[in-house]
Protein backbone atom coordinates (compact mmCIF):
# COMPACT_ATOMS: atom_id res chain seq x y z
CA UNK A 1 0.00 0.00 0.00
CA UNK A 2 1.10 2.99 -0.87
CA UNK A 3 1.26 6.32 1.68
CA UNK A 4 -1.19 9.49 1.44
CA UNK A 5 -0.27 11.85 -1.21
CA UNK A 6 1.35 9.17 -3.81
CA UNK A 7 -2.21 8.96 -6.05
CA UNK A 8 0.31 7.28 -8.86
CA UNK A 9 -0.49 4.34 -7.48
CA UNK A 10 -3.52 4.59 -7.88
CA UNK A 11 -4.15 5.49 -11.59
CA UNK A 12 -4.46 2.30 -13.16
CA UNK A 13 -6.69 0.60 -10.97
CA UNK A 14 -9.20 4.16 -11.19
CA UNK A 15 -9.21 3.86 -14.87
CA UNK A 16 -9.84 0.54 -15.07
CA UNK A 17 -13.25 0.69 -12.82
CA UNK A 18 -14.13 3.84 -14.96
CA UNK A 19 -13.82 1.91 -17.79
CA UNK A 20 -15.92 -1.36 -16.32
CA UNK A 21 -18.57 1.12 -15.58
CA UNK A 22 -18.64 3.04 -18.84
CA UNK A 23 -19.15 -0.19 -20.70
CA UNK A 24 -20.86 -2.73 -18.09
CA UNK A 25 -22.37 -0.52 -15.49
CA UNK A 26 -24.10 2.35 -16.19
CA UNK A 27 -27.58 1.93 -17.96
CA UNK A 28 -28.36 -1.41 -15.83
CA UNK A 29 -30.17 -2.33 -13.00
CA UNK A 30 -28.85 -4.77 -10.85
CA UNK A 31 -31.32 -7.12 -8.85
CA UNK A 32 -28.18 -8.85 -6.69
CA UNK A 33 -24.81 -8.58 -5.36
CA UNK A 34 -24.85 -11.85 -7.02
CA UNK A 35 -25.55 -10.39 -10.71
CA UNK A 36 -23.43 -7.37 -10.11
CA UNK A 37 -20.45 -9.74 -8.70
CA UNK A 38 -20.67 -12.31 -11.61
CA UNK A 39 -21.05 -9.26 -13.53
CA UNK A 40 -17.39 -7.86 -12.57
CA UNK A 41 -16.03 -11.60 -12.91
CA UNK A 42 -16.96 -12.10 -16.45
CA UNK A 43 -15.95 -8.60 -17.24
CA UNK A 44 -12.44 -9.02 -15.86
CA UNK A 45 -11.61 -12.28 -17.56
CA UNK A 46 -13.53 -9.98 -21.29
CA UNK A 47 -10.53 -7.25 -20.45
CA UNK A 48 -7.74 -9.62 -19.69
CA UNK A 49 -8.46 -12.08 -22.68
CA UNK A 50 -10.28 -10.67 -25.40
CA UNK A 51 -10.92 -6.87 -25.38
CA UNK A 52 -8.73 -5.64 -27.82
CA UNK A 53 -6.81 -2.30 -26.69
CA UNK A 54 -5.32 0.73 -29.11
CA UNK A 55 -1.86 0.75 -26.65
CA UNK A 56 -0.98 -2.68 -27.34
CA UNK A 57 -1.09 -2.25 -31.16
CA UNK A 58 -4.60 -3.41 -31.35
CA UNK A 59 -4.26 -6.48 -29.56
CA UNK A 60 -6.02 -8.44 -26.95
CA UNK A 61 -3.65 -8.32 -24.16
CA UNK A 62 -3.74 -12.22 -24.17
CA UNK A 63 -2.22 -11.97 -27.67
CA UNK A 64 0.54 -9.54 -26.84
CA UNK A 65 1.42 -11.77 -24.36
CA UNK A 66 1.64 -14.33 -26.64
CA UNK A 67 3.61 -12.79 -29.02
CA UNK A 68 6.15 -11.27 -26.42
CA UNK A 69 6.69 -14.89 -25.32
CA UNK A 70 7.41 -16.14 -29.23
CA UNK A 71 9.62 -13.43 -29.53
Amino acid sequence: MSRGAHCIDNGPMEGFWGILKRERYYGKRFTSKRALTQMIQSYICYYNTRRVQRNLGVLTPLEKHNSYLAA
